[in-house]
């Protein structure tokens, strides 16, 4: 709700796309040079870029209409169906 009540454009679903698309490749860059968080200063960390990635796909759920709360639950059981625990 914070994301939405912040940012929220209907018609900007390619926007929001292409920016998660964005930070999908700087989290991958964080990732490969490995860089950890300095104090406070998470700049260009895996951390910073994963908040990044987790914000557009908030996003697109959110021009959506889509609950990744209830989606994660029903995906979680079907999961567990699919590649039961041993």
């Amino acid at each position: 709700m914070l994301i939405k009540s912040k940012d929220h454009d209907p018609d900007n679903i390619q926007g929001y796309f292409l920016k998660l698309i964005e930070e999908v490749g700087e989290l991958a860059e964080a990732i490969r040079t490995d860089k950890p968080p300095i104090d406070s200063n998470i700049k260009n960390t895996i951390g910073e870029e994963l908040y990044d990635v987790m914000y557009y796909v908030c996003c697109l759920a959110n021009v959506y209409d889509i609950d990744l709360e209830k989606v994660h639950k029903l995906k979680s059981q079907l999961n567990a169906k699919k590649y039961p625990s041993p």
